[in-house]
């Protein structure tokens, strides 16, 4: 029922802040909701806050990770839950209520807390957890606060709180743990993390290791110019696909235009053809693709410039649509195109000049890389993103998706 190396936090009750942390697939967010459960059907009347940054973000993950584990030790029908208000109250009268931080007026109404649950501790910032920590200050004995969170970048508050100048081992655990310690994982998932460790390395220490990883200045590092055929690749390989994506600009910017082919089985991408230039009007875009000769192909573009797009197709472009965007599109979209090597044609030059010179931004207190790249050299590199992200999906930008909670995540 347990990952072994949790059992020593089990029944520690008396260490005040409990920071779990670590790579994807530990565990860590499924222990602490059982061990949670444990404590609460040990002590009656007790209540408990649940927290993350938002409150839809709540209910298809802490919420639904307590009622799989009630529903797995056979306790579910003996509950009462409530998914309107998402609470969960437990036979012995011991409570769990779920709230986000953006919902603070309901959540200064909550009175007599006993613990605090932290999930996703990095995406809030240190004043609010702070003031969470205040309203811990219940009479009743063992009030702890415990978090879980995947490790960002050395900027990110938690890091300076228990890392950067060690921590009151007093009143603290801080327990790192990686997917090798669950021993729930199936072997596909594992073998994605694997696969990960050769694509991109330094993504790996972060996602898979939970290392606080010092990024590369260099957004990407896995590519390299070659001279190739693209038609021959299109005919070679079996799962081939050419793709062809926009980003818009005029004055400031340049209008990027990318053709790509992408095997996502073997996780490469060849970067075939390409043209940049400031000033162009839709109608002149839609006539340079045209003479490229893609006028009947798909092509992704920003999605944000949905009137731009209906000119593109009232000038030839029938096939013109938008990109898929979802939560942190940029960075889900980087960590896609980390995950495959490019190679890049030779003449493909305004391109290879970004990949020279695209890089994460630094953050001028610590000197340390942030995980937010600079706005710069990216225009052709945007629209590349565009086009995979669309074509893959929003759900395949990160690993394949399991039962989560049936895994012990």
């Amino acid at each position: 029922m347990f990952n072994e190396i949790y059992l020593p936090q089990l029944e520690n009750y008396n260490t005040r802040f409990n920071v779990f942390y670590g790579g994807a697939g530990s565990g860590k967010s499924h222990f602490v909701f059982q061990k949670m459960i444990l404590k609460y059907l040990k002590c009656e009347n007790r209540k408990c806050l649940v927290v993350r940054k938002t409150q839809n973000s709540l209910k298809d993950s802490c919420f639904s990770l307590i009622k799989q584990i009630l529903s797995d030790w056979k306790l579910y029908d003996q509950c009462k839950i409530n998914k309107t208000d998402l609470t969960i109250e437990l036979p012995n009268g011991s409570n769990f209520i779920f709230k986000g931080l953006d919902d603070s007026e309901r959540l200064k109404s909550i009175n007599g807390i006993d613990d605090i649950i932290v999930e996703e501790c990095t995406e809030i910032d240190d004043f609010s957890f702070d003031q969470l920590c205040l309203r811990l200050r219940s009479k009743k004995p063992y009030n702890q606060v415990h978090v879980m969170f995947n490790p960002i970048d050395k900027s990110n508050w938690v890091y300076k709180r228990w890392f950067a100048n060690g921590y009151n081992k007093k009143n603290t655990i801080v327990l790192h743990t990686t997917y090798k310690n669950n021993k729930f994982l199936p072997k596909e998932y594992i073998d994605n993390l694997l696969e990960m460790e050769k694509n991109n390395h330094a993504y790996y220490n972060i996602y898979a290791l939970g290392e606080f990883a010092t990024l590369d200045k260099l957004v990407y590092t896995n590519w390299k110019v070659d001279t190739f055929d693209y038609h021959t690749i299109l005919k070679e390989v079996k799962y081939s696909k050419a793709i062809f994506s926009l980003d818009f600009g005029f004055t400031n910017d340049p209008t990027a235009f990318v053709c790509s082919v992408i095997d996502k089985v073997n996780k490469k991408i060849w970067i075939f053809d390409e043209f940049q230039e400031k000033g162009l009007l839709n109608d002149e875009i839609a006539a340079k693709i045209i003479q490229m000769g893609f006028r009947k192909e798909v092509i992704v573009c920003d999605s944000a410039e949905p009137k731009s797009i209906e000119e593109l197709k009232r000038n030839g472009l029938d096939r013109v649509k938008g990109a898929v965007k979802g939560k942190d599109s940029i960075i889900n979209g980087i960590n896609l195109l980390q995950q495959y090597e490019i190679i890049v044609n030779a003449k493909c030059t305004y391109i290879i000049e970004e990949l020279k010179n695209y890089t994460w931004a630094k953050d001028k207190s610590t000197g340390e890389y942030k995980n937010v790249p600079i706005d710069q050299y990216n225009h052709g590199l945007d629209a590349l993103r565009y086009g995979i992200s669309t074509e893959i999906g929003t759900k395949d930008n990160k690993l394949k998706t399991y039962d989560l909670r049936k895994l012990g995540l």
